[in-house]
């Protein structure tokens, strides 16, 4: 593994940084001031579109994107740091038009989408006049197993007709959210993992409701918000399936690995933020005749927060460098392995730094209680911890048996 950025990835990273230094981090309070609460809780911020103007005017636009003729071409090795230094602000990713789930929608539109797809949908995504949201869980099944998806997109003539009920749609309530990929089961007698498809639908039609908006330890997560959406009797041409009926794991997989890294890194640089915020608050607090830093046993918290961010962020990036080099496939466990590591470690940090600020790092006074519910949601959101044990497990049992059976078949070579 090559531990050194390239000439792009660190020109890319200096301009990054200077530039959320000079208009992101003096913008945060202007954007939660001027999001207005109360009767109107779902409009954006006038600052957020002059952020976006300046960040694409300054070539710090669609990132992520690695094919150049859509985005920046950045390998994901490249993008990695860029991704940890949009998480050290929880309006940053939105500026640089970084912000999921539009950048999995654009991934898998960018891969698979017909050129009318691109023309409709991809296009006012890449430009930024457009937000979208995914619907895959739902909330009558075990959604850990997206095999249990019950909603349904079934195959009528020249349509495809979708009902059911999702949730957790990020990103619905965004005033500007125009299009949802929609998940759904299309083929039940086909193998598991070819019976789902996903459909590009308009928010704005026949059928579409949105029921309510969730909360998040108590806030609605505006401007973009996470709904509950019900589809009754939807009906979308068939040429809104993106690839084909039955294609829809097969995407998903696609979608998930590079989208992975981008939010553990965003959450190594939530872990930053956090870690800078709980030593200033260390060293500038006094109790008992010393600064915080000094009492108890916080010395120990500043210095396991400092090793648990090392490794959790030399982790990602090796699964970046994978995702590079042997692709998703051949990065499974290591994927996995980020997904557990890096938004624990955030809610650790966070924590962390909530307990030094004491009553304040609870309040909207700063910012950790925005960024620690972002961490624990990031422990469920693109899989529970849960599952990514249960695969991390699965993949290194077979590769203890593999070696095993490779040690055994050496030995009775020799023996004979």
């Amino acid at each position: 593994m090559q531990f050194g950025n390239t000439a792009r990835g660190t020109d890319y990273l200096q301009r990054l940084t200077a530039f959320m230094d000079e208009h992101v981090y003096p913008a945060e309070a202007t954007y939660y001031a001027q999001l207005k609460r109360g009767e109107l809780p779902w409009n954006v911020p006038p600052v957020m579109e002059e952020l976006k103007a300046k960040a694409r005017a300054a070539g710090l636009w669609n990132l992520f994107l690695p094919e150049e003729e859509w985005g920046a071409g950045l390998s994901n090795a490249e993008y990695a740091p860029l991704a940890e230094v949009m998480g050290r602000s929880l309006i940053a990713p939105e500026i640089f038009n970084c912000n999921a789930p539009d950048t999995g929608n654009m991934e898998v539109l960018v891969k698979y989408g017909t050129p009318e797809q691109q023309e409709r949908w991809l296009k006012p995504l890449l430009q930024g006049r457009i937000r979208s949201a995914f619907c895959m869980t739902e909330p009558g099944v075990a959604s850990s197993d997206a095999t249990n998806m019950q909603a349904t997109a079934v195959e009528d003539g020249n349509e495809v007709v979708l009902n059911g009920r999702k949730w957790w749609s990020t990103g619905i309530g965004h005033p500007d959210c125009q299009v949802l990929v929609f998940m759904g089961l299309s083929l039940p007698d086909a193998p598991k993992h070819a019976r789902h498809s996903m459909v590009l639908v308009p928010i704005d039609a026949p059928g579409v409701k949105i029921e309510r908006m969730l909360t998040v330890f108590g806030k609605l997560d505006e401007p973009y918000g996470h709904g509950e959406v019900s589809f009754t009797n939807v009906r979308m041409p068939k040429e809104n399936v993106i690839l084909g009926l039955g294609r829809g794991f097969e995407i998903a997989q696609g979608r998930l690995g590079p989208g992975r890294i981008h939010h553990c890194m965003r959450a190594i640089g939530a872990s930053e933020r956090a870690l800078e915020l709980l030593v200033q608050r260390a060293m500038s607090r006094t109790a008992f005749g010393k600064p915080l830093a000094l009492l108890g046993g916080n010395g120990d918290v500043i210095a396991n927060a400092r090793m648990a961010i090392e490794q959790a962020r030399l982790l990602t990036l090796k699964a970046a460098w994978m995702m590079d080099t042997v692709g998703a496939k051949g990065a499974m466990s290591e994927i996995s392995m980020i997904k557990v590591v890096a938004p624990n470690v955030a809610q650790q940090v966070v924590d962390a730094a909530m307990q030094i600020h004491g009553g304040g790092g609870l309040s909207e006074d700063f910012i950790l209680a925005e960024l620690y519910g972002y961490a624990r949601a990031l422990r469920l959101a693109d899989g529970p911890d849960e599952v990514h044990r249960m695969l991390i497990a699965k993949l290194e049992v077979k590769r203890q048996m593999k070696r095993l059976e490779a040690q055994t078949a050496a030995a009775a070579d020799h023996a004979a």
